[in-house]
């Protein structure tokens, strides 16, 4: 008979330990998923063994056993260690730390196959036989650590077009030499598509697994079985990718490591870049974040020597960065110009079109108009479970909330003041969409954003179509800016630089400058050099300037020397503690009681490192109203915070009467 101490699939906090059973099979393993009865009423759960023992130390009363073993699902010691940091560093149980390594599906009944999500789909033939030099520079720093199996962390910063694919490329080619395995993260599904097709020309389908949030949970049942049982040494994917099967890993790739893609906003709520080093690290292997825009953390941490920093400044082929003109969209309006495009645009889009060249054209807002108000008594229509204004969407004529889907008719004349001259305002991608039909209406035209893409294959048909240039002028939101490669795009147009700006979020500065820097960069990928047109409200703006010039270099010191002074990160880690309830006044009064325990437990800290509890910017979603607080965790003390909130939390849970819900968050990126 062994024994095994496991962690039960049970959601309270309260059972967030280690359990001991008998288990009578011999085979049982270290990470193996099991199945146990658990509680007073002998419950049937999951568990997940972390030790497994000959004897006791002591004599257990009452002692269960083990039911059955999962003979499929066993993780490895490095996971449950990965599980364990997890649980301390985002403020979680066990359990839903576990669970981001385990496939969510079910096999098949024997005889039956599944086909696999990318069959059929054709690899790029893309070899790149000749290296530019940075692409050299950058290998001669990566190839030794592979070689040495030397635990590394790096940061190419590459401008848009450098190369930074192909380095990737070679570095997983020289981790397969090596007999390890890799892992190559992307922020879009949009944008895994073409790497997995650059891949798959140069690896072949039989070496990649591919993990995302689009396939069915039988899909990623299979593709998690690949990669387990040492099928698929390489896995493609997003954000949930850096927790797959793999065992000896060499490399982890980061692409885009600058996206808020890859911070998981449900729990557990991890920063990707984190899991990856944490992993690699228990390996020796190298982590390689790359991007044209790396965050401000990110160079902060490569300016203290915690990356290593390569740097390519130069385009593939020795193209030129686009040339960029900045528009102010006051000017416009003094000249009457009422459009979405300035003339200036309007100009250059007839004039790409004439030559046969692609037009991109960027607006990060979805929808036809952003709200619908009364111009009599100024009443905007709200959604009545988040507060929030509802968005027009002229495809399904109704108003759509963005935050939870809620759909209503259009009104014909105002619920507040009944007069009929309710109307809407603004601009979003499907408005914009209109007005281009109107002005080009013998181009082909396309949108890409989240109200096209919802069927199966969207994607893909959307970007395929323009990539055989059957499509003239593509329309969309920030999907558009995010790594596309398409040679024959002369003029990207970035329709509303500021949307970004005024977001209540400190980061809104960095965002702005990586969306009109990212955006920019589609423009020109061929042999020619680009044009990139930016209309905007501010164009004084630091963000705007440095992103017109092209130049993270002015960004980053600008931003850099803000949040010093300001003290956010990274000079330090912000908590958000979100309060929710069904009515405003538990909502207010439990917010309160969050507050008196943080500063009973602070003391003095909490004067200078708390602000007190307030609305939240969204102060009503899905039908909770919504508190919150904001703690500045001064470096070295987030460990220490960590776990005074734990308590904070943990009391609160177990008190019974408390009618609201308490989450945490450290460093969201979105404090909405």
């Amino acid at each position: 008979m062994k024994y095994v101490d496991v962690i039960i699939d049970n959601k309270t906090k309260h059972t967030d330990n280690l359990y001991t059973y008998a288990c009578p099979f011999d085979e049982v393993k270290e990470g193996q998923k099991v199945y146990v009865t658990f509680g007073k009423g002998d419950r049937p759960k999951e568990a997940y063994v972390f030790n497994v023992k000959d004897s006791l130390e002591k004599e257990l009363k009452n002692i269960k056993e083990v039911k059955a073993l999962d003979k499929d699902i066993v993780l490895t010691h490095e996971m449950l260690e990965t599980a364990l940091f997890m649980k301390r560093r985002y403020l979680c149980n066990t359990i839903d730390a576990l669970k981001c390594f385990t496939p969510a599906g079910s096999p098949l009944k024997s005889g039956k196959k599944r086909k696999p999500p990318f069959e059929g789909r054709e690899g790029e033939d893309n070899f790149v036989s000749e290296l530019t030099q940075e692409q050299k520079n950058a290998m001669n720093e990566i190839i030794p650590c592979i070689t040495d199996e030397r635990h590394e962390l790096f940061l190419i910063h590459g401008v848009t077009g450098s190369g930074k694919t192909e380095v990737y490329m070679r570095t997983v080619d020289e981790v397969l030499k090596k007999g390890k395995t890799a892992i190559m993260l992307v922020p879009e599904i949009s944008l895994t598509k073409q790497i997995i097709d650059r891949f798959f020309g140069r690896f072949g389908h039989e070496n990649i697994a591919v993990l995302h949030s689009k396939l069915g949970p039988g899909e990623r049942y299979d593709e998690w079985m690949r990669i387990r049982r040492g099928e698929a040494r390489i896995v493609i994917g997003a954000r949930s990718a850096v927790f797959a099967p793999l065992e000896n890993i060499g490399a982890i790739i980061i692409d885009e490591e600058h996206e808020s893609s890859y911070k998981s906003d449900t729990t557990p709520k991890y920063e990707t870049i984190e899991i990856a080093i944490k992993r690699a690290k228990q390996h020796n292997a190298v982590v390689i974040a790359g991007s044209a825009t790396p965050s401000v953390i990110t160079s902060v941490r490569a300016d203290a020597g915690i990356y290593k920093r390569i740097t390519m400044k130069e385009r593939y082929n020795s193209v030129l960065l686009p040339e960029v003109e900045t528009v102010d969209m006051r000017d416009e309006l003094m000249k009457g110009n009422r459009s979405v495009l300035s003339e200036s645009l309007y100009e250059e889009m007839s004039r790409c079109l004439e030559e046969k060249k692609q037009v991109i054209l960027f607006l990060n807002r979805r929808g036809y108009a952003p709200f619908v108000s009364c111009r009599e008594c100024g009443y905007v229509v709200k959604c009545e479970d988040c507060g929030i204004s509802m968005v027009y969407h002229r495809d399904e004529n109704a108003l759509v909330c963005h935050y939870c889907g809620r759909k209503v008719k259009l009104p014909e004349k105002c619920p507040e003041c009944g007069s009929k001259y309710i109307r809407y305002f603004g601009a979003g991608t499907e408005k914009l969409e209109e007005e281009v039909e109107r002005l080009f209406p013998d181009a082909g035209i396309a949108r890409l954003d989240l109200d096209t893409i919802k069927t199966k294959g969207s994607i893909d048909r959307i970007l395929n179509d323009f990539k055989k240039r059957k499509t003239d002028i593509l329309i969309g939101t920030q999907l558009v800016a995010k790594g596309l490669d398409f040679e024959n795009v002369g003029l990207v147009g970035i329709i509303a630089a500021d949307i970004t700006l005024n977001i209540p979020d400190f980061r809104a500065s960095e965002r702005t400058f990586q969306l009109i820097t990212q955006a920019a960069g589609r423009a020109g990928r061929g042999d020619e050099r680009g044009r990139v047109i930016i209309q905007t409200y501010s164009p004084e703006h630091y963000a705007i300037q440095a992103a017109a010039a092209q130049d993270y270099d002015e960004f980053f010191e600008k931003e850099k020397t803000l949040r010093h002074a300001l003290g956010y990160p990274p000079y330090c880690d912000m908590i958000q503690v979100v309060v929710s309830a069904d009515d405003e006044t538990t909502v207010e009064e439990g917010a309160g009681k969050v507050e008196e325990l943080i500063r009973e437990k602070l003391g003095r800290e909490a004067e200078d490192n708390l602000i007190g509890k307030r609305p939240a910017p969204i102060g009503k979603l899905s039908g909770k109203y919504r508190y919150h607080l904001i703690l500045k965790s001064p470096l070295g003390r987030r460990k220490a915070y960590g776990e005074i909130l734990t308590i904070i939390r943990d009391s609160l849970a177990e008190d019974k009467n408390n009618k609201f819900n308490v989450a945490m968050d450290i460093n969201p990126f979105s404090f909405m």
